[in-house]
């Protein structure tokens, strides 16, 4: 089977408008939670939120590449952009297109697009309705978008499985290129939920946190005092790339994808599976997948949503899968810093898994404060920690039982 590598990054979230900047700012364990000022928030259980500020897009973008977009389909291209500028991809002149594919995930697409035309055919009527609604709200919008931009005619598509949207994204992407579906994939997730439906919808599920007044605080995955995720917003934009073909257009290389697993928990349509069924078998799927055991493992970044129910399974999930290792690895959440940002999660926290696998850092939990009992691993409270990795996982969980896991190594020819 052909080896797959990492080339390039792109990303916009609340922690920062680059890969440099969010890497940086991760491992400061900086805070990019705050009060929502979009819409007035009177009435809503929760007020805060993960929100991308100042956002610019004509920074990477063409004026004309703003109309009629909604913000989820923004929020990518311009991640795709940095990624591109990345990988070099953009100056390789012998670039078979046909060869490149997209597959760029979205929990809920163009919900803001959505609501707003809600809004219209109710109080304008249906001849309102803009023309461009389906186009600019599908999920599989942001793939097409950046396919149609780049001229790349591979496998393009969406997956859509709520929080493990764009984990799953990259592991059937890394498992097309292995098999020789395409050399070359752009892949990640974005997300731009911030409506009121969308947010009146999980806070009344009682998902969300609603330490309104402490919003630098209320993400606090695996502490004792956690009350519920934080929503949050942005893009994680990744190229990946058969390794031959990296090396002949002399690429930089981050490090390699070789696992991925994906279950289903077949439970509940919102609560993990006891004692964390589906996401221990998603993480022994990895491991067989890339022909390792728990010992070739030394970091986990972790699903780590802030929720109850959620950290108390992974973390049973995590050691029944690597029996007393578990104690020795250090398994962060960087949904600590960010919030939860819903599909796109899963490949923002990808990029800080490569990064942190390529540097031998990690970043620490942020709120991490009060000791849980049912929540005894490493979860790197102290702030940055240096540590050898040779090979890290990521995890990432979604409403309707659906679980992802991949793995990266440091690379070597």
């Amino acid at each position: 089977m052909r080896r797959v590598v990492i080339t390039g990054f792109g990303t916009v979230n609340p922690l920062g408008h680059s890969v440099e900047e969010f890497f940086k700012n991760a491992l400061e364990g900086k805070n990019g939670i705050s009060r929502i000022d979009r819409f007035n928030t009177e009435g809503f259980g929760s007020k805060i939120g993960g929100l991308v500020k100042d956002f610019k897009p004509e920074k990477r973008l063409d004026v004309k590449e703003l109309k009629r977009k909604d913000l989820f389909s923004l929020y990518a291209l311009y991640a795709t952009q940095e990624a591109m500028e990345d990988s070099g991809l953009l100056d390789y002149p012998q670039l078979n297109k046909e060869r490149v594919g997209v597959m760029i995930a979205s929990g809920i697409g163009g919900v803001i697009t959505l609501e707003n035309e809600f809004r219209v055919i109710a109080t304008k009527g249906p001849r309102r309705v803009s023309p461009f609604l389906v186009p600019m709200m599908i999920a599989d919008m942001a793939s097409g978008l950046v396919s149609m931009k780049y001229g790349f005619k591979g496998p393009n598509f969406a997956i859509v499985s709520a929080c493990a949207s764009s984990t799953h994204a990259i592991g059937e992407s890394f498992h097309k290129i292995r098999h020789g579906y395409a050399d070359v994939i752009i892949t990640g997730g974005t997300e731009a939920p911030f409506t009121p439906l969308a947010l009146a919808g999980f806070s009344n599920m009682r998902a969300l946190s609603t330490r309104n007044d402490e919003p630098d605080k209320a993400s606090r995955p695996f502490d004792a005092k956690r009350d519920g995720f934080v929503m949050a917003e942005g893009a994680g934009i990744i190229v990946l790339e058969e390794l031959e073909h990296a090396k002949k257009r002399g690429a930089k290389i981050y490090a390699e994808i070789v696992g991925y697993g994906a279950t289903a928990d077949a439970y509940h349509i919102t609560q993990p599976a006891p004692e964390g069924e589906g996401a221990y078998m998603s993480m022994m799927l990895a491991m067989k997948d890339a022909g390792m055991t728990p010992e070739d493992i030394d970091y986990i970044n972790a699903h780590g949503t802030s929720t109850k129910l959620n950290d108390k399974f992974e973390t049973i999930a995590i050691k029944r899968a690597f029996g007393e290792r578990a104690y020795k690895i250090p398994v962060n959440s960087t949904k600590s810093m960010t919030g939860h940002m819903l599909g796109a999660t899963g490949a923002a926290e990808f990029i800080i898994l490569t990064l942190s696998v390529k540097n031998d850092v990690v970043h620490p939990t942020r709120n991490y404060e009060f000791k849980d009992p049912d929540c005894d691993l490493d979860y790197v409270p102290e702030g940055a920690r240096e540590v050898k990795i040779r090979a890290g996982m990521s995890n990432s969980f979604g409403f309707g039982g659906h679980n992802a896991t991949v793995i990266v190594k440091k690379f070597e020819d």
